[in-house]
This record gives C-alpha cells, structure tokens and sequence, in this order.
C-alpha cells in the first residue's frame, strides 16, 4: 500500500489546460469507477477545483500506478499523455502526504490561505465514498487532511492575512467599478441557512467591508461556490443579489436565505435561460456553475447590454472552464476577469505575500509534524501483521505442546494443569515482548521494513497471516 498522487494546478499548467481536464462530477465518479477496476489501483479520491485537478491513488506499484492513472484521465479528458507528463506533478509516498496536507492547508491554492480548500477536500472524500473508491488508506490520509488544514486554520493567522479566491476575485474585480460610497456594515438578521453548503471554516472566514454598497449583483449558479460568492458580495453591501440556476429551486432556496439573513439585502431568484435578459440590470456578475462549455456567449452579452457606456458591466468568471465567452473583452463598457487574470493578479500580490511568511512557516512547521506522525503511524501498521504472525505461530506451537503434555500426563489435576498453562504462556510472552516492541520502535527508521522481513524469515512466519491483517475480510491466502 502507498499513496501516489498525480495532477496539474495553476502552478504547472497552463489555464486552458486546465480547463481540458475539468470534469464534472458524474464524468470524476465514472473516472474513479474505472481507476480502481484496474489491477494497479486499490482506492483513489480526486480534488477538483477551478485550480487544480489531482488524483490520489492507494496503488502496489508506483510504475503501473502512474501508467494506470494517465492512461484513464486522458482517456477521459481528451488530452494525449505526453500533454499530461508536461505538465503533470508526480508525488509518491512521503512526498503525497506532504503535498495532500499542504493543499488542505490553502499552502498551494493561488490565493495563500484560502479556506475554500476545505470543503473542496471534505467533498473529495464524500464523492470517493458515494462511488466506492474510498478505502482504509485513503480514508485515514484525508481525515487527517482535514485535520491538518484545522490546525492551521486554528494555531496561525494564516487565513486572516490572505482572502480566499471569491473575496480575491472582488478586489480584482472591483478596480473596475466605480468607487461606491462607504457605509456601516451589513448587519445578518439570522444565520442564513444556505451556510450548510459551506464549510464552517469558510462562513466564518467571510469578509465584511462594505465594498459593494449599493451594487445590484447577479450569481449564476447555486453549490457551494456560489453560495459563497453570494453570501460575500451580500456582506460586502450588495443591494440585490440575483440568482440563476438550472435548477430553480435552488437558486429560490439561496435567495431566500440572502433576504431572511441579510438587512437591507434582496435577494430573488431567475430562470438560468433568462440570465442574459437580466444582464442590463446589474453591476457585477459572478459566475461559476460548473459547466463544460460557455454559458453566457459574447453576443448575448452585447445584445442584452448594447452599446450601455453610462456604468461598467463586470463579470468575474471563477468557472473552470469558463463560463464567460472571453471575446466580451472586446465589448465596449464590458470587463471581465477569469482565472488567468487572477493568476496574473496573485504574482503582482508580493507585499501582501510579504506580510505572511510568519504564518507561512508555521503553516509548514504544522505540515511537516503531521506528516512525520502520519508516517510513523504507517511504519507501524507494516510491520504490525508481522507482529501479528509472530504471535499467531507462537500460540500455535503452545497449544500443540500443550496437547502433547495432556497427552502424555492424562492424570494430572485440574489446578496443576492450568497452572502448566499459565506458565508455559507468560514464558512465551516475556520472549517474545522484546523483539515485537523493537520491531515496531524500528520501523520508523528508514530500514524498518527490513527489520520485519527479518523477523519473518527468522521465525519461518506464514506471509498469509500478516496479509489477513492489512486486508481486512480475506481468508489467509487469499488475495483482495
């Protein structure tokens, strides 16, 4: 068992080719279907976000694993395999580990310390489960993900000195608007109930300046980022927050909660196929609805803005792929910011980076501490069925000797025998105390495992017994 991780994010491809390996979710479950029916992979999870598409696998062998996963993504993608391996990140093992708890920590999001991670982890795991492809291994290794990206949330200052993409996305996008007059802050009259399609890290997280005073704000779409996007630009000051989706009930369900949670905030919702009659009627459009293909093309945008010069009409596409035609650049009063201009923003962002190394090395400190527990952890289950298969021999030749007595001195009393038993099991015991709690003391260092073949070819010891344990459910021979 080992943790293989592979996939590409901003930081190693390009936006278009991240845009090629976006899937839906029905695509992903279908994906992760397929990996673990190959004989290279065991359990694998995926994290996709508008950032990054990456795969984790419980594989046997690094080689078939990596060949397995590429073969299959991109089948599904589309994109060729000598594509992938130019702009595909490999990690192995200890490395995975390091690079899975440091994503859940926000290390490698665009936006340093964003907590939308989170929750993007936590629905790895939930859609890894819903389809089967969630084991012991990968099970452990998110759960303790999720605890990691906590603490860091927790113990540092982390999240407070960076936003997190949607309020990341405002800024930026806000430079585009005219300035709006400052007022108090928008006060929530109940706790919106749209907040259960968000991690409690981010609601809390949620900025509050008043930004967007007055603004009319359109949403198109209605999961979790949407109801993010919504529920900040609500704090932010938006007078109107309308909502698109496919589904309308879910649009009218977060609509309701921005009204009933917000003062001074209205929110209502709008048919998805009548978003680009509403488009004349906003300031700001914010869009991510998850979609394989362009959902506002740049001629409905002209046709429902027209030659409209008096205010800007902005748009921030946090879609991957896009949501937004990106020939609207070229439509007079008309600005648009996706990824690719966020990315660009993040690099020019090196001040408030600055202000951050403080927290960025305590993040790491957290990092590199749960990686070396949850190794040592996995050092000693290796070698725990080898313990296991040590004791079970031992027991074995026991329980044959002690027939053997009974058999020999049939006419030994009762107290006297149970008490040869006692005896013959705590000499046993104390010999064999010894070598298990070195084996498993041992098996952190670098040559642990040696220690336990070592023991096992000493001892004779059935590898049946120790392959019983680490794959739970199997009969002693046979395989998983």
């Amino acid at each position: 068992m080992s943790v293989l991780a592979l996939g590409m994010s901003h930081r190693s491809s390009p936006v278009a080719l991240l845009e090629r390996v976006a899937l839906n979710g029905e695509t992903r479950l279908k994906l992760m279907a397929e990996m673990v029916n190959t004989s290279a992979v065991n359990e694998v999870m995926m994290v996709s976000t508008c950032n990054r598409t990456e795969v984790y696998a419980d594989v046997d062998q690094f080689h078939p694993g990596v060949a397995a996963v590429c073969e299959l993504l991109s089948r599904r993608t589309g994109v060729s395999r000598d594509e992938l391996a130019r702009h595909c990140y490999v990690h192995y093992e200890e490395r995975a580990v390091q690079h899975l708890f440091s994503v859940a920590c926000g290390l490698d999001s665009m936006v340093v310390g964003e907590g939308q991670i989170l929750g993007q982890v936590r629905n790895a795991l939930k859609d890894a489960q819903y389809v089967g492809t969630l084991g012991r291994v990968l099970n452990d290794l998110g759960q303790r993900a999720l605890r990691v990206g906590k603490r860091a949330h927790t113990e540092t200052h982390l999240d407070q000195a960076g936003a997190d993409m949607v309020s990341f996305g405002l800024t930026v996008a806000r430079r585009h608007l005219p300035a709006a007059p400052l007022s108090g802050t928008p006060t929530a009259s109940a706790a919106c109930p749209v907040a259960a399609d968000l991690t409690e890290e981010v609601t809390a997280a949620l900025p509050t300046p008043q930004t967007l005073t007055g603004r009319r704000v359109m949403v198109l779409g209605a999961g979790s980022m949407s109801a993010l996007s919504a529920n900040t630009v609500a704090r932010q000051g938006a007078s109107t927050v309308l909502v698109a989706n496919r589904t309308l009930e879910r649009a009218e369900r977060l609509a309701e909660c921005l009204t009933e949670g917000y003062e001074s905030v209205r929110g209502r919702a709008v048919p998805f196929e009548e978003a680009a009659a509403h488009l004349a009627d906003v300031d700001l459009v914010i869009s991510c609805t998850g979609a394989q293909g362009v959902v506002l093309t740049a001629a409905e945008v002209a046709a429902a803005v027209g030659d409209r010069t008096d205010r800007p009409l902005v748009f921030l596409d946090l879609a991957l792929p896009h949501d937004v035609d990106p020939a609207v650049r070229d439509l007079p009063g008309v600005h648009l910011v996706d990824i690719e201009d966020l990315r660009t923003a993040v690099a020019e962002d090196g001040a408030s980076a600055a202000g951050r190394v403080t927290d960025l090395a305590a993040v790491r400190d957290i990092v590199a501490e749960e990686v070396a527990e949850y190794q040592a952890v996995r050092s000693a289950e290796r070698v725990a069925p080898t313990v296991v298969a040590l004791r079970s021999k031992a027991q074995l030749v026991v329980d044959g000797e002690l027939e053997r007595l009974n058999g020999r001195l049939p006419d030994i009393d009762d107290r006297t025998r149970a008490e040869i038993t006692r005896t013959v099991h705590r000499v046993v015991d104390k010999l064999l105390h010894q070598p298990t709690v070195r084996v498993k003391q041992l098996a952190t260092d670098p040559d642990g495992v040696a220690y336990a073949e070592a023991l096992r070819e000493l001892f004779d010891l059935d590898p049946a017994i120790p392959d019983a344990v680490v794959k739970p459910g199997a009969a002693p021979g046979e395989e998983r």
